[in-house]
């Protein structure tokens, strides 16, 4: 059902070129379960027929991303974990759901805004807990705008070279999956690692 109003949006808005895609990517990251897929890897076809420019799909994408991002933060940060759970059960929202999210921001931290844009089933509101956080605004904009941008980046990517081979896409958009989760338990790695030497070089002194 949920990919056949993504078809029936795609149809509607897409139309409506950048502001479609500004559109469709804001809605992606707020909490209407939209894959971004059925978005970008399009957008890339587009580009690479030359009906779009590629730098401004990439930017407009990563726009979007970040504004819906900003909009569940505020929405989070203004109205508190008992709004979001009365309200949030419509949008498959339960509180066991924002249990798991608020564990998942404690353990890494800031960085989760960063990384969790490119975990399936965290990206799109993994600014909840960083809202009910009071992370800081500069901050929570920059990681989310990086993480967007590395997953916009690869759909576009997969777009333009692939086309609208379904069958590439698929296989391709599997292995890019797997190969952006392994890129955020390194940087994860890298993050904590950083972490730990700062602490002790504090304690040292």
């Amino acid at each position: 059902m949920i990919h056949d109003i993504a078809l029936f949006l795609v149809d509607k808005i897409g139309d409506m070129g950048y502001i479609g895609i500004f559109f469709l990517m804001f809605l992606e990251s707020t909490f209407f379960p939209f894959p971004s897929e059925v978005i970008m890897i399009p957008a890339g076809y587009l580009a690479y027929q030359g009906e779009m420019n590629l730098y401004l799909v990439v930017i407009v994408g990563i726009a979007g991303s970040v504004l819906g991002a900003l909009f569940n933060y505020y929405i989070a940060m203004h109205f508190g974990r008992r709004f979001l759970l009365k309200y949030g059960k419509y949008f498959f929202i339960k509180e066991e759901t924002l249990d798991k999210l608020e564990a998942f921001f404690q353990k890494h931290g800031e960085l989760s805004t960063f990384n969790g844009r490119l975990i399936p089933g965290i990206r799109q509101l993994i600014s909840l807990p960083a809202g009910l956080a009071r992370m800081n605004l500069w901050r929570f904009s920059l990681y989310s705008a990086l993480g967007a941008g590395i997953w916009v980046v690869v759909l576009v990517v997969l777009g333009y070279l692939l086309g609208s081979n379904e069958a590439l896409i698929s296989q391709y958009l599997h292995t890019a999956t797997l190969i952006a989760l392994i890129c955020v338990g390194l940087i994860t790695l890298f993050y904590v690692i950083r972490q730990k030497r700062r602490k002790a070089i504090l304690n040292e002194d």
